[in-house]
């Protein structure tokens, strides 16, 4: 039923997901509070924050992959090309083909560079042009020539870039949406991280791109839009995450509206 529901909404837009009012609870224990803003189409938005803001939270609500965690709870609302994102007809299997994941620790499977790409591909029932596919997807993720006569060789014998590089080929070889990157160049080398960079750049042609970084250099080298997170304490020792402001990246780092912000970003706190 999403699958048809999607297919059919899939109309040039240039939100691809809205936030409104969204707040996120783990065990009752509210970690997110209150988010609304919007991602937009084809651009690439980094989120920056002090550690334990809520960018990774709110990140995981846009591919589902909260609903694994026991106890964890979204309120708000959160659509996708206009659609409720959480309805409780959407299939969360389907959303996150839709919605790729790449984490901060490259994590290929123990197979070959070739089952690693075709692994989404088998697991989703395409079977069609695999060949082609898996190459087309090492190609986009910039791997292919360091590869391409090795594609037996193991995915984790692979050096910590080309791990991550795997990684989005993977991402990328079901064709979904939107790219979700978690922190994806914080155990990468200065060069690897250069590639990566270059990477997310190519691939937001096609991918809408979110990224969560703690690299401030790397928000302003990347992001066509940046969302500030910050955190304020709670009883019992507990800290609540929120969205202080979101803006293009250049008014943000150069200009921005809150005084936190303009704090963290020139290394006041954080």
């Amino acid at each position: 039923m999403m699958e048809q529901k999607m297919s059919s909404a899939a109309v040039e837009t240039q939100h691809i997901f809205q936030v409104n009012n969204l707040s996120v609870y783990y065990g009752g224990a509210i970690a997110l509070r209150d988010v609304t803003m919007d991602i937009l189409k084809d651009k690439i938005t980094a989120f920056i924050g002090p550690s334990g803001c809520g960018k990774s939270t709110l990140l995981r609500c846009f591919n589902r992959t909260n609903d694994l965690i026991p106890g964890a709870k979204v309120k708000g609302q959160l659509t996708y090309r206009g659609q409720n994102f959480y309805a409780a007809g959407v299939d969360p299997v389907v959303a996150r083909r839709r919605v790729g994941m790449v984490f901060q620790q490259p994590n290929p499977f123990p197979k070959t560079i070739y089952d690693n790409v075709a692994y989404g591909l088998r697991v989703n029932g395409m079977k069609d042009n695999m060949d082609e596919v898996v190459e087309n997807s090492l190609r986009r993720a910039a791997l292919w020539d360091e590869v391409k006569d090795n594609l037996q060789k193991l995915g984790t014998s692979l050096s910590g870039g080309q791990q991550q590089r795997l990684c989005i080929a993977r991402a990328i070889a079901v064709q979904p949406d939107v790219i979700l990157m978690d922190e994806p160049c914080s155990a990468l080398d200065p060069v690897s991280t250069m590639r990566i960079e270059e990477l997310m750049l190519d691939l937001k042609q096609q991918y809408t791109i979110v990224i969560v970084t703690h690299n401030m250099q790397q928000a302003s080298r990347v992001a066509d839009y940046t969302a500030f997170f910050n955190a304020e304490a709670l009883e019992g020792g507990k800290r609540v995450g929120y969205l202080v402001e979101v803006d293009t990246t250049d008014t943000i780092f150069s200009n921005p509206q809150n005084q936190s912000t303009r704090d963290y970003v020139s290394g006041r706190f954080g």
